[in-house]
């Protein structure tokens, strides 16, 4: 996979289960390796939920 490939994948899975709960998804919502994965992908959770377009980014 490419970089843009795997950011593309970590959004997918994160606006995924957003649909699922009806909520911000948190890291608790993943088994181990998904998380891992989505935060070696997009950065830490905050900075994650706000590259899936979930959260909006601090000024």
């Amino acid at each position: 996979m490419t970089p843009e490939e795997k950011k593309r994948w970590a959004q997918e899975r994160l606006r995924e289960k957003y649909a699922e709960l009806g909520r911000l998804p948190k890291k608790e919502d993943f088994d181990d390796a998904t998380r891992a994965r989505i935060k070696a992908f997009l950065g830490p959770w905050p900075r994650a939920l706000e590259a899936a377009g979930l959260k909006e980014s601090k000024p």
